[in-house]
């Protein structure tokens, strides 16, 4: 059989968990499914996907295989878009992902801008508030705040961010102003984080660190919760700049311990480096990394 039939076929079943899923989205009978994979087992020598009577699990060799069809059949797919001039005009799906505020409140408006200009392009934006792994997760571009490890992807720095603290002028009136991390001892702290009995803040340079433990009052575990809080004047809470930008600006909280705060975060626009580079990505990133670079709660 052909290889790269066999590849698609197994990427199917891979992603699927199932052969009768995989040859729906096929358009195959199971039966050809079934031939499709023994026939790419025998051919390799190794034993890909353990099968019992309710669900197909890939081994470890399947797993690697799996990583490394997908990578294959997505340079062919460019190769094939660039010899048919297919990239003179952006068409197909575009997956992108962001943390959720900052989906929200950047790359959103962009997508809808994009999905304007460009009529033949679909969307599937993921906002999630966990690292995505483009190539495992087939991700086309993804924003990203803080230091990048090495990797093969390309990164373009539009930005940065910086931790702040802040609170309602309401509760820094009733409470006082903390003029050292040390004072948040005696304050009402609300932290975004993982639910836990304490919470590490730290401050200050890298050349300069200092920590201090803190029981919060109120723990949640999604940063818009606590903007609310802090608006709410229950206490003081920890965020990244551009989440409060528009409760900055509206005076519905202010910032406190600036001088302590630690480096600014950068913020990169990435994606998998291509021999061909496809058009809507690169339409896509020269959009959002122009209008990321202009904006002033980034630069």
């Amino acid at each position: 059989m052909d290889q790269m039939h066999l590849m698609t076929v197994f990427v199917a079943v891979g992603e699927e968990e199932g052969f009768a899923a995989a040859a729906r989205r096929l358009d195959l009978s199971p039966a050809a499914v079934t031939r499709a994979i023994a026939a790419l087992e025998e051919q390799l020598g190794v034993k890909l996907l353990l099968r019992t009577t309710r669900s197909v699990r890939l081994t470890e060799a399947g797993q690697r295989y799996l990583d490394d069809s997908r990578q294959i059949l997505a340079s062919i797919a460019e190769a094939n878009e660039a010899a048919a001039g297919i990239n003179a005009q952006p068409k197909g799906n575009l997956s992108v992902t962001a943390s959720v505020l900052f989906g929200k409140a950047f790359v959103m408006p962009c997508i809808i801008d994009y999905l304007s200009q460009f009529p033949e392009v679909d969307v599937s934006a993921y906002f999630l508030d966990r690292v995505v792994n483009l190539v495992d997760e087939g991700m086309d571009v993804a924003i990203r705040i803080g230091h990048l490890p090495d990797s093969s992807l390309k990164a373009l720095r539009v930005g940065q961010v910086r931790r702040v603290l802040c609170a309602s002028p309401q509760y820094l009136a009733r409470q006082g102003v903390p003029q050292h991390p040390a004072d948040l001892l005696r304050h009402a702290v609300i932290a975004a984080s993982n639910v836990a009995s304490r919470v590490e803040w730290k401050f200050g340079s890298a050349d300069d660190p200092a920590t201090v433990r803190i029981k919060p009052r109120l723990t949640v575990t999604s940063n818009d919760a606590a903007i609310e809080a802090a608006v709410g004047h229950l206490g003081i809470a920890r965020l990244l700049s551009y989440q409060i930008g528009s409760q900055l600006a509206e005076g519905k909280l202010k910032i406190v311990l600036e001088e302590f705060e630690e480096a600014p975060l950068p913020v990169h626009v990435l994606h998998r480096e291509s021999k061909y580079g496809s058009s809507k990505v690169r339409s896509f990133i020269d959009m959002l990394v122009a209008r990321l670079r202009a904006d002033a709660f980034l630069n």
